[in-house]
């Protein structure tokens, strides 16, 4: 029985072995080109990254991917003569835990970032540097020399006689920081707009998922495309769209207001729609007013149809965030102690495939966002969670939004719970039915699929189940699920236009 023991001892030391993957050490000089020298400021945050997946640009893949490393250091005064050297030996923040002295053998693509723009809360906003793109075969120790020698720039957008820019100075939100704020959008104009030249059309609101910008306009009209041939047919009705630009300093401002972000509902509904309705001939009345979006769109389009029931008149949400913090995705932030190991011990997951497999975890989703912030915190990342806070939480002492959980241990704050409570969307309409019901009947249609990928699905049941147990008046809300569908997969902006003109057709009692 010995002898068994040890042979199969044995057969697993060598299977054991045989899978080890080599591992090895990465050293990077990264040093700025003379042609952006003129644009470097001394000041901010150097990252590298080195990802094995399929991306030709790396900085532009900051969704938390294990395929991709990033690491990142501040630097307060880097003398633009010398270089920088990535290094095991400095203190860097990492987004996963693996260190630049123990890399897994393997093809990446390296590229290294000079976030110099810190008020900008996306490190590919305009104003920094960048790297070209360097490929590696790493299978031995390995010292490459990179330089910043580009600098990222603004979205381009190219208006047309169907497709308009709006860009406007927001007094609240310019008042509120103390320097000029602009708010854009970016206008769709109905196919008929030129040849009725006295017509006035309804408007349709739209939210793009998280930090999406106003130039995903462009798809809507891009010339041959499905969506611009039925845009610009008969079929098609008679409707501005809006699109809304999820730009803001902490990540998306979901175009409400913050203690932390700002007065962004009031920059929407008393300055920018205003503006856009007399510009552009909309009929500019709470009746003709529609929102829709999917993900972050899908909670910002019901939140704005709740916190503002008498300006919009009816939302089309789809795989609304959270919207019941009981069921914060897998969290219930009142109960739980921590935000990274569940009841049971065991990694919180917070993506998942249409089968169930687990994607990536809460732990990691927020060591990501950790590594994008200049604070090492996922609050100031302009990620998902940064977004949450600064619309969730008041100001603490650094400045900064109150941070929910530790960005390291996962331990939750009590405190900052309470903060949390009071966005509490289910709690919110729930202990405000007997006014918000009647002004919300007609104005709630609701998708959701039963296999979200962020496990959207648990808070939305709960939320559905709340609407069906309002008695005074009974909820009149359409909430549909969809069995084994995953985020966003029901969403159709032609569904949607065309459920928006039914509306308004009742509107004019036709």
């Amino acid at each position: 029985m010995k002898k068994v023991l040890s042979v199969l001892g044995l057969m697993f030391l060598v299977i054991i072995t045989v899978q080890a993957q080599n591992t090895w050490s990465l050293k990077v000089n990264v040093t700025i080109s003379e042609n952006v020298l003129d644009q470097f400021k001394p000041e901010g945050r150097l990252f590298l990254f080195a990802s094995s997946g399929r991306g030709q640009n790396p900085r532009m893949n900051t969704w938390p991917n294990l395929s991709n490393k990033i690491f990142a250091i501040n630097l307060n005064d880097w003398n633009s003569s010398e270089p920088f050297v990535f290094d095991a030996s400095k203190e860097l923040t990492k987004s996963v835990d693996v260190n630049l002295d123990a890399l897994p053998e393997g093809t990446y693509k390296v590229q290294v970032l000079w976030d110099q723009n810190l008020w900008q809360s996306g490190i590919n906003e305009p104003g920094n540097l960048f790297s070209q793109t360097v490929s590696l075969d790493l299978n031995e120790d390995t010292t490459l020399d990179v330089q910043l020698e580009e600098l990222t720039e603004a979205p381009e957008f190219t208006e047309t006689e169907f497709l308009k820019l709006v860009d406007i100075k927001s007094d609240a939100v310019s008042e509120f920081w103390g320097k000029e704020i602009r708010i854009k959008a970016a206008i769709v104009l109905p196919s008929g707009y030129y040849k009725n030249p006295d017509a006035t059309y309804p408007v349709r609101y739209n939210i793009a998922g998280y930090g999406g910008r106003y130039t995903r306009a462009t798809r809507m009209v891009l010339e041959g495309s499905k969506m611009e041939k039925w845009w610009m047919s008969d079929e098609a009705p008679q409707i501005i769209n809006v699109f809304l630009d999820g730009y803001g300093p902490f990540g998306d401002c979901y175009q409400m207001d913050s203690e932390n972000s700002g007065p962004y509902g009031v920059a929407l509904t008393e300055e920018l729609i205003p503006y856009i309705e007399k510009e552009f001939r909309a009929v500019g009345t709470p009746e003709s007013r529609y929102l829709d979006g999917c993900s972050t769109g899908g909670y910002v389009s019901l939140s704005l149809q709740i916190y503002y029931p008498d300006f919009f008149n009816g939302c089309f949400s789809y795989s609304a965030d959270e919207v019941d913090f009981e069921y914060c995705q897998l969290m219930n932030i009142y109960k739980d102690e921590n935000a990274y190991i569940n009841e049971y011990g065991y990694l919180r997951p917070i993506m998942r495939d249409v089968n169930g497999e687990p994607i990536v975890s809460q732990k990691d989703f927020i060591y990501f966002e950790n590594v994008l912030s200049p604070n090492d915190s996922y609050v100031n990342s302009g990620g998902q969670f940064s977004a949450f806070s600064a619309l969730f939480t008041t100001r603490g002492a650094d400045g900064l939004p109150k941070a929910l959980f530790d960005p390291v241990s996962g331990n939750f704050d009590k405190e900052v719970v309470k903060e949390w409570e009071k966005h509490d969307l289910k709690r919110y309409v729930e202990n405000n039915w007997e006014t918000l019901g009647p002004k919300l009947q007609e104005k709630l249609w609701i998708w959701m699929g039963d296999m979200d990928n962020f496990y959207l699905n648990p808070p939305m049941r709960s939320f559905d189940r709340m609407l069906k147990e309002q008695t005074n008046p009974e909820s009149d809300a359409v909430v549909t699920f969809v069995p084994m569908m995953g985020h966003c997969r029901g969403y159709d902006p032609m569904d949607v236009l065309n459920m928006i003109a039914e509306k308004w057709a009742k509107v004019q009692g036709e």
